[in-house]
């Protein structure tokens, strides 16, 4: 491609979203308005983040003082010892696997499949997306049974890569949605003008495309691998010692009693981690994937 071409695709239309988003939050925040506006917001995050807060602090506390919960009392490291080794290992990786290896194929398979709804729509696109949104219409559940009985004649039960077929399959549908209405907002100009230059399918996807829809990639990604990572039902049915995921692995640390509040505590912090760090570094990329082209 041109110098040209290269000039014109992604800067141009990185920035002026970017603009726009500025103008928009200054709108909304400016003023009394703005102010009870950003008031309630901090609000509404503090209440939603308390509970990660407090189960934070009760993993922190003897199994005595997390019993009768008080703000202040004595912190201790005891019940995350050996948290990082044995079942719980076994589990995080397990969780891991499943979670990346099918959101790496979900990505794959879902980028051609946008490109084929929004740039170029083959015959009868309309008809194709809602077959892909009737699969998520269906209980989960509903497909249990015979997704079981399907894995246990192949002999894929307690097998991870039956989990990373369930979980890729379940969320194709939502990232081929997500990235058709973030390829839509692709100028068309910029693949023109690469099509001039010569440049093949591969290469206007890979050196014009991608650069644009970078931001709703990530969001698509993060949002499928949360999904993967926090899947119960199907890894609690179709996983037993070997391919444990770590949501089956913390519903078993509850005891009917209720003890060892502290510990369950400290696990389901481990448990969370991963997505609370995926969520907080991909945070930026998140936002702008999720409101691209809410903003003009």
């Amino acid at each position: 491609m041109s110098a040209t071409t290269s000039d014109l695709r992604p800067t141009a239309a990185r920035k002026r979203p970017a603009v726009s988003e500025r103008r928009a939050v200054t709108r909304m925040t400016g003023g009394l308005g703005g102010t009870l506006l950003s008031a309630l917001a901090w609000l509404m995050a503090l209440v939603f983040f308390f509970p990660i807060l407090w189960m934070l602090l009760l993993s922190f506390r003897s199994e005595s003082d997390a019993a009768s919960p008080r703000l202040l009392a004595a912190f201790t490291g005891v019940n995350y010892h050996g948290l990082f080794s044995g079942d719980v290992k076994i589990a995080l990786l397990n969780s891991l696997n499943a979670a990346v290896t099918s959101t790496v194929l979900v990505i794959l398979l879902a980028v051609p499949a946008a490109y084929a709804l929004s740039i170029r729509p083959v015959k009868k696109w309309t008809d194709v997306l809602f077959f892909f949104l009737s699969t998520k219409m269906m209980p989960a559940v509903a497909a249990l049974l015979p997704v079981y009985l399907i894995t246990n004649n192949l002999g894929f039960n307690d097998n991870i890569w039956a989990l990373i077929v369930m979980y890729m399959a379940a969320n194709l549908p939502i990232a081929i949605w997500m990235l058709r209405s973030f390829l839509l907002e692709v100028p068309r100009e910029i693949i023109e003008a690469a099509q001039v230059d010569g440049a093949g399918l591969l290469t206007i996807l890979r050196k014009v495309i991608m650069p644009v829809i970078a931001p709703g990639l990530a969001a698509t990604a993060l949002i499928c691998f949360i999904f993967s990572w926090n899947e119960f039902l199907f890894a609690l049915r179709l996983t037993g010692q070997n391919a444990k995921t770590a949501p089956v692995f913390l519903a078993g640390s509850i005891a009917p009693e209720g003890l060892f509040l502290a510990h369950l505590c400290a696990v389901a912090f481990v448990v969370c981690l991963p997505v609370l760090i995926a969520g907080w570094v991909a945070q930026d990329k998140l936002v702008r994937g999720l409101s691209l082209g809410a903003v003009k």
